[in-house]
């Protein structure tokens, strides 16, 4: 048996309901392919199909990438929800502001190279950090 095989629908029907708890869109869509939904509905199903699989880390690059706005905060307060609910997640993203909002530590990489690191609120603050990472003065 594979390492992804469920045996126990009530396992699986918890995941499922959870994962149309945090994605009504998805419930509301469930008869509709995946290849013909929005960019952000697609991100959604994305992020769903893993949290079937009950990882012990969600891993997310670039979440956001390419989404409207309203998709975009969407996505980042459901990788807030999924983190509460106790799931650890490793974020890649180049919307550093969002990204500092959402996260408890931080890594600022430059050419491949861990440049900073430390508490996302600390690396939210840093001049340096928010003039040439978040555009602010």
């Amino acid at each position: 048996m594979g390492a992804f095989q469920r045996t126990d629908k009530q396992n699986f029907q918890e995941d499922i309901d959870r994962v149309f708890g945090l994605f009504p869109r998805l419930a509301e869509r469930q008869q509709q392919k995946a290849g013909t939904m929005s960019g952000g509905e697609q991100q959604m199903v994305a992020m769903g199909r893993a949290l079937m699989a009950r990882p012990k880390l969600l891993l997310l690059d670039e979440p956001s990438m390419g989404l409207a706005p309203i998709f975009v905060e969407k996505i980042f307060e459901i990788v807030a929800e999924i983190n509460a609910q106790g799931t650890p997640i490793l974020l890649v993203e180049q919307n550093a502001l969002m990204a500092l909002d959402a996260a408890s530590r931080g890594y600022v990489m430059e050419v491949g190279v861990i440049a900073l690191e430390g508490p996302a609120k600390e690396l939210s603050a840093n001049e340096s950090v928010r003039k040439a990472y978040l555009g602010i003065d």
